[in-house]
């Protein structure tokens, strides 16, 4: 996506590993959103961090900051920080906007990577930045490195020598600052330290500027004065000087600056590159939103993940340089390879837009590296701590491209949040290991629990970890009918819920609903898969049992004609009196608040989403399915919110489409007070939707609700890497990862070292996967399908071919190998693939173009 003018006005890419934090990097090239600190910080400036350059041509010499017009607010933002600056001071001093820069800046977001080029009339170079962290799929160690790259291309667009110095500035951001210059491996840089602290103290921080350009000096601080002496004094003397003068101070300081500049000479017409890594390490997290402490009073704290392999920011700092051309060479072939991908322009960008959360203040990783996250970042604070089950079940990412980290939240959650009764608290809480009492389990959340371990058992094929796991999956399944569930969803163990089922809308549903019945039938059927494989044929039975009950009365009952809605009677108060709840009952209404009743939701056929994605068939009959996916389309999806009541959030506004979570068409009867969030547009339920469309045939129609997402997010408006809920960079928006596997037709079971794929469309294809411990990409012609290998190699004993079509040879790394063909599907010995595997055809077929 490129980013030009006005639409570069909301960018912030966030630039950093998973669970390390992030620093934003804007559309016009400057920083803001510094927020490495175990903390979201928005809007946050650190100083004046910056690039900036100096050109000498002839004798003229231009210096400015390699950044483009100012995208904030000329009366400036908010800034509860500050007493003298903020909304009534102008644009913050951080944003750099009062010094020279470039006239002409584009944007183009290719996630992981963020492209910018500067021109000026003034200045003889064209400057390109390719501003990138490490995000190799099935490598979550380089994908965790607490950095962020800066590789800059400098081309002389003169006929004459152009003589160039390129500086990094960066601001310790500690009360008590030192800094000091050092040389390592050939690089020069800058570490910057909180002298306040010591490195066990959760206050403590320290920073590295480096660059590789073998003529470099450092300004290790810049002068210390009153008001604006230093930055003045920076300026004179990159603007003046042939190089930056060091200065020392003997005693430590309050926010000092650094300088570290590469120098270079580009020949008419010559292109140079210059490189920079930006390291930090703030080595301690600890509880700040619920305070744990010991019994001295003192916060408990614990490692980041990335603080155990790197003692400071200088040692993953010299780490990056030392293997930067494979981390980028990695990192881009991974970009290279999604942004390829045979999908409309607007599912590529929704698809790896929303990866950037992973880079966000909403992920962390654990001392032992496993994940936590909160479900978003608000503006100062996580949003909604604990790795929350209910929202993290719609992210579709992590477990194709990251599956260990994905483990490790069904991990924690099984050793941390699962009681003995079968009830899993659904957040998990830190320090990890401390209870977080809740006063009831979350269906939705406990069933996808049991859905996702399901899933993560067939992408990695690993039965040994199912085994080791089984009791407490079938715990939480079987928790429906528990005699300890006060909730009594399934007391009855008719296959139905009845009881009082807490949910991700944050209320309680209190009748059978297509939506939460559907999740707990899709637990039912992946339960059953995965008792029978571990040898457990009775309980398999009774699982398969309870599914083929409650599936047929939920298709006899659930289903009003147009679309699946909820069976209750909202005037009976007994419903509420059973489980002490009349805090659902309307007095003035006389009736329950807070549930859907004869309402279109979004969700009503969300087990289907999951079904499609890990290979269960439908939990919906084929015609009732079609005809409600339809009304969804027709009540839900708005092509205007300008006449949309709308009491909740405003996700969506004016003219803008979107698809709301409760539709009540006219004719049907509305609750006084029905569903929370009832006309929001959130993200995360949006690209579930459209992910069944596509599955179902209506393509168009997804197509159509994935634009209005991403609509929204223009850079103009909103920042296209930070979709909104809860809070900012919320996880629920990864949902727009599965758009890859339905437009594909990505299927995989590696329990039987199988893969394969179906796209939807026509035309010759391709498309990037990720399964097991393995990645790569697959193309697909009429005459050939070429699976490419860029990642481990990968056993394979079957692969699927597109539905009807017939394969006559089988070449993998240049060697014909023999197989047998049933139903679609090739079979062959399991062989390790190393590089490609082709499948020659004799078909005409139809893919996605």
């Amino acid at each position: 996506m490129i980013y030009q003018g006005e639409n570069k006005k909301a960018i912030s890419f966030p630039l950093g590993g998973i669970g390390t934090g992030s620093i934003g990097l804007c559309g016009n090239g400057s920083f803001i959103d510094f927020e490495v600190f175990g903390r979201p910080d928005k809007n946050a400036y650190n100083g004046y961090t910056h690039f900036a350059i100096r050109t000498e041509c002839e004798g003229k010499r231009d210096v400015r900051v390699l950044q483009g017009d100012t995208v904030e607010s000329l009366m400036g933002m908010p800034d509860p920080k500050e007493k003298f600056a903020g909304f009534g001071f102008g644009p913050h001093l951080g944003t750099m906007a009062g010094f020279p820069h470039f006239r002409d800046v584009t944007f183009r977001g290719e996630f992981p990577m963020a492209y910018l080029t500067m021109r000026d009339q003034d200045c003889p170079l064209v400057c390109r930045l390719s501003a990138f962290n490490p995000f190799i799929p099935q490598d979550e160690y380089h994908s965790s490195l607490p950095v962020a790259c800066f590789v800059w291309e400098l081309e002389n667009v003169t006929d004459k020598e152009v003589k160039c110095a390129l500086a990094f500035t960066f601001r310790n951001p500690s009360i008590l600052s030192h800094n000091e210059a050092f040389s390592e491996e050939g690089s020069a840089g800058v570490f910057l330290r909180n002298a306040g602290a010591e490195p066990d103290a959760k206050e403590y921080s320290d920073f590295s500027i480096l660059t590789d350009t073998p003529d470099a000096d450092t300004q290790t601080y810049w002068y210390r004065g009153r008001w604006q002496d230093g930055v003045t004094m920076y300026w004179k003397n990159l603007m003046n000087e042939e190089r930056m003068p060091e200065r020392h101070y003997d005693e430590n300081g309050k926010y000092d600056h650094a300088t570290l500049v590469a120098h270079a000479t580009l020949s008419p017409k010559e292109k140079k590159t210059l490189r920079f890594v930006l390291s930090w390490s703030v080595p301690n997290m600890y509880n700040y939103w619920f305070p744990f402490r010991d019994e001295n009073g003192a916060d408990v704290t614990w490692k980041h993940y990335y603080a155990t392999q790197f003692e400071n920011s200088r040692a993953s700092a010299v780490y990056t340089m030392r293997n930067l051309d494979m981390l980028l060479e990695k990192t881009k072939w991974f970009a290279d390879a999604l942004h390829a991908c045979t999908l409309p322009k607007e599912e590529i960008d929704a698809i790896a837009s929303n990866l950037s959360v992973l880079h966000s203040p909403t992920v962390l990783r654990l001392t032992d590296g496993s994940l936590w996250a909160w479900e978003g970042s608000l503006e100062r604070a996580g949003s909604c701590e604990g790795s929350c089950q209910h929202v993290w079940n719609y992210a579709y990412a992590l477990p194709f491209l990251f599956p260990r980290l994905e483990r490790s939240l069904r991990e924690n959650t099984i050793r941390y949040a699962l009681e003995e009764s079968g009830k899993s608290i659904f957040r998990v809480a830190l320090p990890i290991g401390m209870k977080k009492n809740t006063s009831r389990a979350c269906l939705d959340g406990q069933m996808g629990e049991v859905i996702k371990c399901y899933r993560e058992w067939k992408i990695s094929g690993d039965t040994e970890w199912l085994r080791t796991y089984a009791e407490a999956i079938f715990k939480m399944l079987e928790y429906a009918w528990s005699e300890e569930n006060p909730d009594r969803w399934d007391a009855d163990m008719d296959g139905v819920l009845e009881g009082r089922q807490h949910h991700t809308l944050d209320m309680e549903l209190f009748g059978p609903s297509s939506w939460l019945e559907g999740l707990y039938l899709l637990a039912l059927d992946c339960a059953g898969e995965m008792a029978e494989t571990l040898g457990e044929k009775e309980r398999a039975e009774r699982y398969r049992a309870l599914y083929r009950k409650g599936r047929a009365w939920m298709n006899e009952n659930l289903f009003g004609g147009e679309y699946f809605c909820q069976r209750i009677d909202l005037k009976n108060k007994e419903t509420l009196i059973s489980f002490d709840a009349l805090n659902y009952w309307n007095d003035e209404a006389g009736e329950i608040k807070y549930q859907i009743g004869e309402g279109s939701i979004i969700d009503q056929m969300l087990a289907d989403y999951h079904a499609t994605l890990i290979g269960r068939p439908s939990l919906y009959d084929d015609e009732k399915r079609m005809t409600a996916l339809r009304s969804l389309y027709r009540y839900n999806y708005k092509a205007s919110m300008r006449e949309v009541t709308n009491m909740w959030r405003n996700f969506a506004v004016e003219d803008e489409r979107g698809t709301i979570i409760c539709a009540y068409p006219e004719g049907v009867r509305v609750p006084v007070i029905p569903i929370p969030y009832c006309e929001e547009c959130m993200t995360g339920f949006e690209y579930a939707l459209s992910v069944l469309m596509v599955e179902n045939g209506m393509v168009a129609e997804g197509h159509n609700m994935v634009c209005a997402v991403r609509e929204r997010y223009d850079g103009k408006k909103r920042n296209p890497y930070n979709e909104i809920e809860c809070g900012n960079n919320y996880a629920r928006s990864m949902a727009s990862f599965a758009l890859l596997a339905v437009y594909s037709g990505f299927t995989y079971d590696m329990t039987r070292g199988y893969i394969g794929f179906s796209p939807k469309g026509e035309g010759a294809s391709r498309y990037f996967f990720s399964v097991g411990e393995s990645y790569g990409d697959v193309c697909i012609t009429k005459e050939s399908t070429t699976l490419s290998i860029a990642g481990s190699p990968l056993a394979l004993s079957a692969f699927g071919l597109v539905k009807g079509e017939t394969a006559y040879s089988l070449t993998i790394d240049g060697k014909d190998i023999p197989f047998a063909l049933n139903d679609g599907v090739m079979t062959f010995e399991k062989t390790i693939i190393h590089k490609e595997m082709k499948v020659g055809k004799n078909y005409e077929k139809h893919l996605f173009d």
